[in-house]
């Protein structure tokens, strides 16, 4: 096969993947798709619904689950005749799909002439779903119901018409109808930019050609991943984490991960890891394997994913686990876990190979829900919001300031947008001096915010990360902690659960205090040139205090200007004040 042939079909593939994503984030109502990019899409096989081609700008949580998703409705659409031109199949089940019930997944076949070619899917997170609590993040759930409406695998449409009387069900069900009949227009729209990529690229190429192609594509990832997994060093390495508890019962819930490696395949096994927690903090197996997968294609990002790049890795996860939910355990708490595999994969790569891994980053979602009845409009809002913290370092680089949270990679809604949409009016939004972990390469900082509710309302917030911090990489140190704290009455306090709090209702005046993990830092602190700790001090990502006792700097001058503190080292006596620490510590050895 051609290489130029086989590069323009695979870069058009991953074109009509990209133009579906941004179809949909430019369409949707709701922020929490239209901002946050909170939606993939997909293209996968017919028979096998392995993933052929996926879109760049979605969630890459959604982008390896998806795959499973459409396994399972080809198996459900077989048993029902098969599919049809024009049929759209709807699903939220997270024990088929996977995630939580806000993520729900519409899927479509394509088809030339009589013959199916491939099958379409995509996912967006729905801003409401029913269920106790606004959003559907209820950190006291205990099994599915109370977390909002679960759809199974069902026709939304058949042979091109709407099933009207399914669209008014799901109104009924949820406090934002008009917003979610919108996104779900534009979710089902966006097919049509989908076929009409694939019919261009058929017309030029043919069938035959394009198959070829999707053969050779599939078979040079699993090649690539092969090789890459040859590099690691045969053994084995195991890995503990937790969670610090489930929303229900305040105990920590245990993971446990052994990774073996030998020649060009990978074996992980979760033995050993908790059972199902009572609260919602489960994954579905599905998803479990997903986050494997999006934990390897962080650390070997050049591997195209199709269904081939991940045909050498082998998982254990062991049944009813907190990542193997089943029917009717919660699992609205799913990205926490996800953090925690993902956590557990990253750490057990340093053991193998430090130099291609960055330490822990901020490791939870934290989300912040606000939900109630608008004041002026009489209408339900829910506001979602999604931590942004910070990355760990790298051996080549610090980490990530105020980043997107790496187990979705959802934005914050803009806080002008949000203070139009909501009762509500933040008081600041800051970087988190201190937050990132001291290294070579520093951890990035996470992010302070603080808002306050104008209008009553309740405030939802499901977190982790409070009670440990990640670990980081070759000598580099945690970063920072997750913090919570709520002012009612005129009085602050913590949730009794630290980083998870249910419907806890605000009025007039009353809000909310956050500050977001760091991420862990890479490689011996007292290694860090000083004039990359003189820069953070000027920046205001470390304090004095951490330069000093961390990093072992000494001042040359300290001054003050338009009330900022500005810092000046010295580079000859901080070397001195180094090379006495690393003599004293080994001593002590």
């Amino acid at each position: 096969m051609d290489p130029v042939t086989i590069s323009v079909v695979k870069g058009a593939l991953e074109a009509i993947g990209d133009e579906m994503d941004q179809h949909l984030i430019r369409a949707a109502i709701s922020p929490i798709i239209s901002e946050t990019n909170d939606c993939a899409h997909g293209i996968f096989h017919p028979q096998t619904g392995e993933t052929i081609a996926q879109g760049r700008l979605g969630l890459p949580v959604f982008l390896a689950n998806m795959q499973f998703t459409v396994q399972n409705v080809i198996a459900k659409a077989n048993a029902a005749g098969g599919f049809k031109p024009g049929d759209i199949w709807i699903l939220n089940d997270p024990y088929i799909g996977g995630t939580h019930l806000p993520d729900v997944n519409l899927v479509a076949p394509y088809f030339v002439g009589d013959e199916l070619v491939a099958v379409f899917a995509n996912t967006g997170h729905w801003m409401d779903i029913g269920g106790s609590v606004p959003g559907g993040w209820a950190p006291k759930a205990t099994d599915i119901h109370q977390e909002g409406l679960v759809i199974p695998p069902v026709k939304l449409a058949e042979g091109g018409v709407l099933n009207q009387a399914l669209i008014e069900m799901f109104r009924a069900n949820v406090r934002l109808p008009d917003q979610i009949v919108g996104d779900l227009s534009a979710m089902t729209n966006v097919f049509g930019l989908g076929r009409r990529g694939l019919d261009e690229l058929v017309e030029r190429y043919g069938l035959d050609v394009i198959r070829e192609c999707l053969d050779v594509l599939v078979e040079t990832s699993e090649r690539q991943m092969r090789s890459y997994i040859r590099e690691i060093p045969d053994g084995v390495y195991e890995v503990e984490d937790w969670l610090d508890n489930d929303g229900i019962e305040d105990r920590p819930l245990e993971f446990r991960m052994r990774m073996e490696v030998r020649d060009d395949e990978m074996w992980l096994d979760f033995s050993g890891t908790s059972p199902a927690a009572t609260g919602p903090m489960n994954l579905s197996r599905n998803t479990t394997v997903s986050t494997i997968y999006v934990a390897l294609k962080h650390v070997f990002p050049d591997v195209p994913v199709n269904g081939g790049t991940f045909r050498p890795v082998h998982t254990t996860v062991p049944p009813k686990s907190v990542l193997a939910a089943e029917y009717p355990n919660a699992v609205g708490g799913y990205l926490e876990v996800v953090g925690r595999v993902l956590d557990c994969v990253m750490a057990a790569l340093a053991q193998a190979i430090p130099d291609r891994v960055p330490a822990s980053s901020f490791g939870t979602t934290g989300v912040v829900t606000l939900g109630g009845v608008h004041p002026q409009t009489h209408n339900y809002f829910v506001g979602v919001f999604p931590y942004p913290g910070g990355y760990g370092g790298t051996k080549e680089t610090d980490g990530l300031v105020h980043g997107n949270t790496p187990q979705s990679m959802a934005n914050f809604v803009s806080l002008e947008a949000s203070e139009h949409r909501y009762p509500v009016r933040f008081d600041y939004f800051a970087i988190r001096e201190d937050s990132g972990g001291a290294g070579t390469r520093r951890g990035g900082c996470g992010t302070s915010y603080g808002f306050t509710a104008t209008a009553p309302c309740k405030v939802t917030i499901l977190g982790d990360r409070a009670d440990r911090s990640g670990a980081g990489v070759a000598g580099g140190h945690p970063g920072l902690s997750n913090y919570v704290r709520v002012y009612t009455d005129g009085r602050e306090w913590e949730p009794p659960l630290r980083s998870k709090l249910d419907s806890q209702p605000l009025g007039a005046g009353d809000g909310v205090r956050v500050k977001s993990p760091g991420g862990a830092g890479w490689g011996d602190p007292l290694r860090r040139p000083v004039a990359e700790v003189e820069q953070d001090l000027n920046l205001g990502f470390i304090s004095w205090e951490r330069a000093r006792d961390d990093y072992g700097v000494v001042a040359a001058e300290v001054s003050e200007s338009y009330g900022r503190v500005r810092y000046r080292l010295d580079e000859a006596r901080s070397d001195e004040e180094r090379s006495r620490r690393v003599k004293e510590m080994e001593a002590s050895k």
